[in-house]
């Protein structure tokens, strides 16, 4: 189906493009790509063949590579373009632009020298994963690809021990096995944790478990595809019995038991009855 060209006014469009399959692209990234008058892309290759089985056509438009190694030559000429008033798409390989992926550098420049930038949202491998993952959604931090190295990939991971978010990785399928055992040694063995590969692809697959039980079923396993690893958030730290006191102390010069009971228990994560009965004591003190 060919698309209808229109005039985009000027500026830089970051269109996502499909993780897999080649229908998740959205209608308007399609109508952003037939009609920009430059476009880019992290791999030219990927894009003129989403573009030839979609019926897009370059029609003699400029296709830049614009990836880590070509980005400070290219820049200034995406930068020209936008100068002289016309649009310009920019295409990661595959995902949202700037996820792990060269446009953040573009988009900035872009900014600095006032010009409009603009968002075609579509696919993401993050986003897909954690849809999938069963772990929760409501707060998570992309942490990128890890260290290379065993030794600096731990030091990264103990970084992230505690925090209150799920943990979303990339990860090499070579190297997907050995993070999982340092995973498992560094935020601990009874961790939840998912691993997605291939997603929206013919061999998706998504495996759950711990961190333990993922590593164990990893061992000597040949890999292959694109991978997102998952771990739940920290267990919440037990408050100490000081701590629980103290803000209970603080709370009943102006409330009542009960309701000082149930703001400490429900700020600290602990159980009611247990806040409560140390309510009871504290006000009998007084």
């Amino acid at each position: 189906m060919a698309h209808s060209v229109v005039r985009l006014p000027p500026g830089l469009y970051f269109v996502a493009t499909p993780i897999g399959a080649a229908r998740d692209i959205t209608l308007r990234g399609l109508d952003i790509l037939a009609s920009a008058e430059v476009l880019a892309a992290e791999d030219t290759r990927t894009l003129r063949h989403l573009l030839d089985i979609h019926g897009v056509a370059l029609s003699g438009r400029p296709l830049l590579a614009y990836h880590e190694h070509s980005g400070a030559a290219v820049r200034p000429r995406l930068l020209g373009a936008l100068a002289e008033g016309k649009s310009v798409a920019y295409a990661s390989e595959a995902g949202t632009p700037l996820v792990a992926d060269p446009g953040f550098q573009l988009g900035r420049a872009a900014i600095e020298a006032g010009f409009s930038v603009f968002a075609a949202p579509g696919p993401s491998a993050v986003l897909a994963a954690l849809t999938v993952s069963g772990l929760p959604s409501d707060r998570f931090l992309f942490a990128g690809f890890p260290p290379a190295t065993r030794a600096a990939r731990k030091t990264w991971l103990r970084e992230m021990k505690t925090v209150q978010a799920t943990l979303i990785f990339y990860e090499s399928p070579k190297r997907v096995g050995q993070m999982l055992i340092d995973l498992a040694e560094t935020l601990g063995q009874e961790r939840r944790a998912a691993v997605a590969r291939e997603l929206t692809k013919r061999f998706e697959e998504v495996r759950r478990g711990t961190l333990a039980e993922l590593a164990a079923g990893f061992v000597g396993q040949a890999v292959k595809g694109e991978i997102v690893v998952l771990v739940d958030r920290a267990p919440a730290l037990r408050a100490g019995a000081e701590e629980v006191e103290a803000a209970l102390r603080e709370r009943l010069v102006h409330l009542r038991v009960r309701e000082a009971a149930a703001e400490v228990a429900e700020a600290l994560g602990l159980p009611r009855r247990e806040v409560y009965q140390m309510a009871l004591r504290l006000e009998g003190e007084r």
